[in-house]
């Protein structure tokens, strides 16, 4: 069965309407608008979602089990869920991998008001209260949330190896435990960010340094900040796999500051709500974890494979294909 992968680059400004993206033509127009999906096994499906490297993995694994049930299967790949949100509510695609608690929060600010996330947010550090709290949000909007693996991508905070060996650091509240100041290499608008600067200083009690120093999210600058010493701590990200080329180890977040961004399918539920689908996506919720995904993340950005065969090799390793 073939499939054909379409980057597609999202507008100035992020517009929600999909016309916004790319001037008259609907991106998505040769998707899956008219899915002929079937609880037997077979007809046409549209995998869609961002076009970064772990999104890219994720979708290529989705399409190979859908491929191996039967489906013929696109993927359709753009730059932001403000696009690729409205088109998988309309049908024009039919599959998404989502992060539970952002697409949770999102869920809450498109219903329930822009301030809600913040005001009255429904994630918690928990995944299966955060899928209790999000999935009557998603049947209002046409979508059906199934289960979440045990993989995470969430932010994640580094130390050096020598540095946690010398302190016996494993998790954050051991280093605020320290008691000494902490320059953080982090992204510009942490200071700002509830899950960065200000949760760490509020949960954990750590003294940071302030302003972190702007070098952003899991880049090769925070990663180096962090290993010459310029910072004794920055923000990655749990599924980074490149974190050992650096000699750095991240601590664990033993108090919950984090949300429960655990991958999670999410389909339209009258193009793709079929049980069916549901039982072969949700193989992926028994196997994946946070490790899994970092490895396939570092195979695909640091030796450079391609992300189809990373995800193929991947699910023959686990017996799902």
């Amino acid at each position: 069965m073939r499939r054909r992968a379409a980057v597609l680059a999202a507008a100035a400004g992020l517009a929600l309407s999909l016309t916004a993206c790319g001037g008259d033509d609907d991106p998505f127009e040769d998707g899956g608008g008219d899915s002929t999906a079937t609880a037997s096994g077979g007809g046409d499906l549209t995998v869609g979602g961002a076009n970064f490297t772990e999104m890219v993995i994720m979708q290529e694994m989705y399409a190979a089990l859908l491929e191996n049930a039967g489906y013929n299967v696109d993927i359709q790949s753009v730059d932001a869920r403000e696009i690729y949100e409205p088109a998988l509510e309309s049908g024009e695609i039919d599959v998404v991998p989502e992060y539970l608690a952002t697409f949770a929060e999102f869920l809450n600010g498109a219903i329930n008001g822009p301030d809600a996330a913040s005001n009255a947010p429904i994630a918690t550090s928990d995944a299966q209260e955060t899928v209790d709290a999000a999935r009557p949000l998603a049947e209002e909007r046409g979508l059906t949330i199934l289960d979440p693996a045990q993989a995470a991508s969430q932010n994640a905070f580094a130390v050096t190896k020598e540095f946690a060996q010398q302190n016996n650091l494993t998790t954050l509240s051991d280093l605020a435990a320290l008691g000494q100041p902490i320059t953080l290499a982090a992204v510009e608008e942490c200071p700002d960010r509830p899950f960065c600067e200000p949760g760490l200083e509020s949960v954990y009690g750590l003294d940071i340094v302030d302003p972190p120093l702007a070098t952003g999210f899991s880049t090769s600058e925070t990663k180096q900040a962090v290993q010459r010493g310029d910072a004794q701590l920055g923000l990655v990200g749990t599924t980074d796999g490149t974190l050992d080329q650096f000699d750095l180890v991240t601590l664990e977040d033993d108090k919950g500051l984090q949300a429960a961004d655990n991958l999670v399918p999410v389909v339209n539920t009258e193009s793709a709500g079929d049980p069916a689908i549901a039982e072969v996506l949700n193989q992926l919720a028994e196997v994946l974890t946070t490790e899994d995904l970092a490895t396939l993340n570092a195979q695909v950005d640091a030796e450079r494979q391609q992300a189809a065969d990373v995800a193929q090799a991947y699910l023959e390793e686990k017996g799902l294909l």
